[in-house]
């Protein structure tokens, strides 16, 4: 091959690959290939990397290759003079074996330069190394791709020559190596690159041969197939999906999971067609988020609903691997197997509503919640208590959340729960409904599981609330108590979630006027802990849990804001860990008072007081005014009296950010008071009477957020 620049295409051809990883298994391959290529100097300024992915290849395209690297220059440190060299100047053993396993052994002794590090001479060989070749590269990089691929678990399998093993994600069939329009000759999981591969299974036979790199999509698509590009499958299904729900007058939904099932069903086809089925209206008489649940979990189905009301229809969309002037065949295929199982949604659904929710309580008392919690009937009995205690400070209906409390896992022994584990609450809201329980409790169990709460709450929603606060607050509790915090990913409860939901949920209640900004109560989340640690049997939590549960929690908080507000303002803010309702509003509050132009100076400032008061001998007295005779030590304190009636009450009334506002007008004395005064001075009495002053400030400027730390 000469030194040119072409494009170079790479294909893995394979069984079926997993679905659900197929696109990060495409990205991951290319980016294996391109990272080696790149250390090895082969790829020319601004080649371009395109993935491509599909059941069953993995591919990738890279637009300007070199055919070999540039000649690189090298220094090679060797060893000391005198141990690489005899006195008659010939190489010694040790020098030979560096020099052979540096692959210099053919060097000329008398080139090697000699370079002192200031106490001995070493050996250093200097010269030009020839570039790496295109083959040597390729085979690194297409060996380093699949030695990184993320694969949860690989198959081993045998070699057609019956003896030879080899380990990969699916057994590999075909693989395609092309630079420009020649075969580089590489290997791979025992097959031998050329220039041809397989298109689609049923739509397409024979080899299916490209004539040179850049034909690969297009040929793919022309003779086998196959649309190669994860991207374009995507989109091209997305274009068949919309036109399809546009002409029958219905949606796809806006829920995340449509999304999901979009990337999923785009991994299972190479030729994506959507054909339309429908199923019996009957079966809408099922909740419709059972119907949902089976036809997108189980069938890969994308159900339609009426835009009007947003209801489930009875249409889906079907995304099919086949192209066919005819699909009857197809799409009464799909209606045949969906239609087992809307009709097994039916009959668990009329099934477990002979039986009242409240009557299934008694069962949970046989089902384990944890080994050293004990079951789930026992956990309820604690979410009841935790539940009626939140929503009597909330000034809520404490029956109706002990209610809610009490039934909130009652569809745990349900039928459909046992089939569909996903539509827990979901299912309990239905069956609660049917047995006529207030909405209150009902709406309560629906939104039991939901991650956080996005939307304030109202009268309405004030036992959903205490209900959700009462679960997470038993969560975290107890299982931090069992010795099962979060360590590194590994959340297996979901403990972080659990804090962020928390988190939401006292946002939403400030937000729907229950917590005020100005109070510190009435709920707060130290007396939460308090009365869920009440709830366990006497000794089942360590006397530590509780501050470690706390400091988790306020470190959630802390990386959650961080995504959106400024570092130190959240730093300034978490370090004083005040109410949590209260958190978004001061960290606000000290955003925007960083940006004064104050800000600064008066955050160097209260960093210095800090030092300055940790330092101090014995505790911060009283000041007396009398003894303060520099005209800016009572300027400093006459601007602290006359700010601290203001600055007080606009902290009680909770306006944080005119709090901070107000206490910037004290940068002038502050900063004269540093330039002209010496606080540590030698008389006791005076340094005294310095400190206490810069203590009033200390406490007067800290009231909102730790100032010191908009300095960092």
């Amino acid at each position: 091959m000469t030194t040119n620049i072409r494009p170079l295409l790479v294909e893995l051809l394979t069984e079926e690959l997993p679905p659900k990883a197929l696109q990060k298994l495409g990205q991951a391959f290319a980016e294996g290939v391109r990272a080696t290529l790149q250390r090895h100097g082969l790829l020319a300024d601004g080649c371009a990397v395109q993935a491509f992915s599909t059941p069953r290849r993995l591919a990738v395209h890279l637009s300007a290759v070199l055919a070999q690297a540039p000649d690189q220059a090298y220094a090679e440190k060797l060893m000391p003079v005198k141990i690489g060299l005899t006195e008659d100047g010939k190489a010694t053993p040790a020098l030979q074996k560096k020099l052979a396993a540096k692959g210099l052994d053919n060097i000329d002794l008398a080139t090697l330069e000699r370079e002192s590090d200031g106490k001995q001479d070493y050996l250093v060989a200097r010269g030009t190394a020839p570039g790496a070749q295109l083959a040597a590269g390729l085979q690194e990089g297409i060996d380093a791709a699949i030695d990184g691929l993320p694969i949860p678990k690989v198959m081993r399998y045998q070699l057609a020559d019956g003896v030879t093993t080899v380990k990969f994600v699916r057994p590999a069939h075909g693989l395609v190596a092309l630079f420009g329009a020649d075969v580089v000759p590489v290997t791979a999981l025992g097959l031998t690159a050329g220039r041809d591969t397989l298109g689609h299974r049923f739509m397409s036979s024979g080899a299916v041969s490209f004539a040179d790199a850049d034909a690969y999509a297009a040929t793919l698509a022309e003779k086998g197939h196959v649309v190669a590009s994860f991207e374009g499958r995507r989109d091209e299904i997305q274009r068949q999906l919309l036109d399809h729900a546009g002409r029958l007058s219905a949606t796809l939904g806006d829920d995340p999971e449509v999304a999901a099932l979009l990337d999923e069903v785009t991994a299972l086809v190479e030729h994506p067609t959507v054909y339309v089925g429908q199923f019996e209206e009957q079966f809408l008489q099922v909740p419709q988020e059972c119907l949902i649940l089976t036809m997108r979990l189980n069938q890969k189905y994308f159900p339609l609903f009426d835009p009007a009301t947003g209801r489930l229809t009875h249409r889906f969309l079907i995304v099919s691997n086949m192209h066919t002037d005819n699909p009857v065949n197809i799409v009464e295929g799909n209606q045949r197997v969906v239609r087992p199982r809307l009709a097994d949604a039916q009959f668990f659904f009329e099934t477990d509503r002979k039986t009242p929710l409240a009557a299934r309580v008694e069962q949970l008392g046989s089902i384990v919640y944890h080994n050293k919690l004990g079951t789930q009937l026992e956990r309820v009995e604690r979410v009841r208590a935790i539940a009626r205690d939140v929503a009597g400070k909330l000034g809520s209906d404490f029956t109706a959340a002990d209610r809610a409390a009490l039934l909130a896992k009652a569809d745990l022994g349900s039928n459909m729960v046992g089939e569909f584990p996903e539509l827990q609450g979901i299912m309990g809201a239905y069956y609660a409904a049917g047995d006529g329980e207030p909405d209150s409790v009902v709406q309560a169990l629906r939104n039991q599981y939901r991650n956080r709460y996005d939307a304030p709450v109202t009268q309405d929603g004030l036992t959903a609330a205490a209900l959700f606060i009462a679960e997470r607050a038993e969560t975290l509790v107890g299982i931090w108590a069992i010795g099962l915090a979060p360590t590194g990913e590994r959340d297996p409860f979901g403990l972080r979630r659990a804090a962020l939901g928390l988190i939401s949920a006292f946002e939403q209640l400030a937000a729907g006027g229950w917590l005020k900004l100005n109070q510190d109560g009435p709920l707060s989340l130290d007396g939460l802990l308090a009365a869920t640690a009440a709830t366990f049997p006497a000794g089942k939590i360590p006397a530590e849990t509780l501050a470690e549960v706390r400091t988790f929690i306020y470190e959630r908080y802390r990386n959650q804001l961080i995504n959106d507000h400024d570092r130190n303002a959240v730093e300034a803010v978490i370090a004083l860990t005040p109410p949590l309702h209260q958190v978004a509003e001061r960290v606000r509050a000290a955003a925007a008072f960083a940006q004064l132009p104050e800000a600064a100076s008066l955050a160097a400032a209260n960093k210095r007081i800090g030092n300055l008061l940790k330092k101090a001998e014995g505790e911060i007295g009283t000041v007396n005014d009398a003894a303060l005779v520099e005209p800016a030590e009572k300027a400093l304190a006459a601007a602290i009296a006359a700010l601290r009636p203001q600055a007080e009450a606009q902290r009680a009334a909770g306006d944080f950010a005119a709090n901070l506002r107000t206490l910037a007008q004290a940068r002038e004395p502050v900063d004269a008071f540093f330039a002209d005064i010496m606080v540590m001075a030698d008389d006791p009495a005076v340094r005294a009477n310095r400190l206490a002053l810069l203590g009033q400030l200390h406490t007067l400027m800290n009231q909102v957020a730790d100032i010191s730390r908009l300095a960092q």
